[in-house]
């Protein structure tokens, strides 16, 4: 087969729409050496990750082309003109991005990480409302098979969006890091721990900073919290409506902000850290928790939405609503050993689910039942 697949969402750093595409495009080059690949980029500023360019060779085909989102959207989700087939040629099917839902003469899949726009609607901003109902419009008439990233997303597809859940799968994604983080020594810990002066046991937080991560509620369960021994580390990139929280005020100077942290960072905070807390009021999925699972760090999270699937009794649940809920459970993980324990080797256990091969296997099985069906 031939197959296209949409990667410009690559270019958003730190989310974890850019992280999926970038595991599938390594994955896929790396575990399937029967098709061919054509990969789309478009961006007008945004430039593709070095390593991934690189490693687009061989058979493989990378189309770049400097064209802004707001075109791609009116051309493709308002005007549904001018199929992506110009641009990427003959292809057999097509894997369509997070953002635009092209017109082509191939046969079509979409992944959808979530359905945010329409369940918290209230956090999002209105641009970003109105492209995602514009594209899965299209993604309802035209696509062969829906891609979910958890069973609750696809509970949200069928029962917001009406759509038959024999047009669905689901196939969680990969979360890739230094195996075992057998990369990382207690010299990597301790020079990160230095350059961010993080000097007392602290807990560890990451997300964007906008309203559905629910950081100004964490924040204010944490100060409630009494732990005056222990500092709440956030790493976070800047988000939708991130004036609301005020990094600045001196009340909260046990809540340290590191602003966007790089992944080998980022590793070493995640194996130093007393536990990981992760207080979103919604998501597709979770990369966070599933990364603090892989590298031993006990995890407390939202007991909604794909959260309390991907934890499945490996994690602590609160209520993301409740700041009393928060609060007790700040206190319960950072003064029970024996629970960060338990946490721990249970969420060792539960990240194998996740692995860089099922990912591959269900989506290669995915590829090929589309193409069979054909007509």
């Amino acid at each position: 087969m031939k197959i296209a697949i949409d990667i410009s969402q690559i270019v958003y750093e730190g989310s974890g729409v850019a992280r999926y595409v970038k595991n599938m495009v390594e994955i896929l080059l790396r575990y399937d050496q029967k098709n061919e690949y054509v990969f789309f980029f478009s961006s007008l500023r945004g430039k593709l990750n070095r390593q991934i360019e690189t490693a687009i060779k061989n058979k493989h085909t990378l189309k770049k082309y400097l064209l802004p989102p707001i075109l791609l959207d009116l051309l493709w989700n308002r005007l549904h003109i001018f199929p992506i087939d110009h641009l990427i040629g003959k292809v057999d099917l097509i894997i369509t991005s997070d953002w635009t839902e092209p017109p082509s003469r191939a046969k079509k899949i979409t992944v959808i990480h979530d359905l945010v726009f329409l369940k918290f609607s209230e956090t999002l901003p209105q641009k970003i409302i109105d492209v995602q109902k514009r594209r899965l419009q299209w993604v309802k008439k035209e696509s062969a098979l829906i891609i979910a990233d958890s069973q609750s997303t696809k509970k949200d597809l069928t029962d917001l969006l009406n759509i038959s859940q024999e047009k669905i799968e689901v196939v969680y994604p990969a979360v890739i890091h230094p195996r075992g983080g057998s990369s990382l020594t207690s010299q990597n810990y301790q020079t990160v721990l230095k350059k961010y002066q993080l000097t007392k046991p602290f807990i560890l937080t990451v997300g964007k900073r906008e309203p559905r991560k629910n950081l100004k509620r964490l924040m204010s369960a944490f100060l409630r919290s009494g732990l005056h021994d222990v500092d709440l580390v956030v790493v976070s990139s800047k988000g939708w409506k991130e004036s609301e929280i005020d990094l600045d005020s001196s009340k909260y100077n046990a809540v340290k902000f590191l602003g966007f942290v790089p992944d080998h960072e980022l590793y070493s905070l995640y194996q130093s850290a007393l536990f990981f807390v992760f207080p979103s009021l919604y998501e597709g999925f979770g990369y966070p928790i599933v990364e603090a699972m892989q590298l031993g760090c006990p995890v407390a999270t939202s007991n909604t939405s794909s959260l309390r699937e991907i934890a499945q009794g490996n994690a602590l649940l609160f209520d993301p609503h409740n700041e009393d809920a928060i609060c007790q459970s700040l206190i319960k993980l950072s003064t029970d050993t024996s629970l960060r324990e338990e946490l721990k080797n249970k969420g060792l256990k539960r990240a194998s689910d996740f692995s860089k091969e099922k990912f591959a296997a269900q989506l290669l099985s995915i590829f090929e039942k589309v193409y069979e069906n054909r007509s």
